[in-house]
């Protein structure tokens, strides 16, 4: 199921603001992100190969995690709109087939003169954090958004 699309502009946003979004793991997300990108590294596709690896079972690619943190800054905070600039990232431990995420973004920083965000990003599995790091982003003002293209899920023309 896709998070629900939420649109804040740049007046919206006040340090600390924050937005969790919740995924469980599949196999067929890894499978699926083996097939878009071409990392058909075998810890993430066969459990033969991944039972004899420190892990002992298969993980998910630490990049599809990460992407996790995508979706909530294209859907929810802040939303339709908004343009990475950058993003680090910190991979701190496994993230396992059926694992729960909650991916939580936290606005950390506002640059009003660049319309600029910076968002902590941090993924825990059972409140255990395997991957955190900083993202970038350039936000709309209200003034520059196109209502229709937002709610169609496109970007406002700027």
């Amino acid at each position: 199921m896709l998070p629900e699309l939420r649109v804040l502009y740049f007046e919206d946003l006040e340090v600390g603001l924050s937005e969790t979004l919740t995924k469980v793991i599949a196999s067929s997300d890894v499978v699926g992100f083996a097939e878009i990108t071409g990392d058909r590294n075998p810890i993430h596709l066969s459990e033969h190969f991944a039972a004899r690896t420190p892990f002992g079972t298969r993980i998910a690619h630490g990049l599809y995690t990460a992407g996790l943190i995508s979706a909530v800054l294209g859907t929810r905070l802040p939303g339709p709109g908004a343009v990475y600039i950058s993003q680090t990232l910190n991979v701190r431990a496994p993230v396992r087939i059926g694992d729960t995420v909650d991916v939580t973004v936290t606005v950390a920083e506002l640059v009003p003169e660049r319309r600029r965000a910076r968002l902590t990003c941090t993924c825990s599995v059972a409140g255990e954090v395997v991957l955190d790091g900083e993202a970038l982003v350039k936000v709309p003002k209200k003034e520059e958004a196109d209502p229709l293209a937002i709610r169609m899920g496109g970007r406002p023309e700027a």
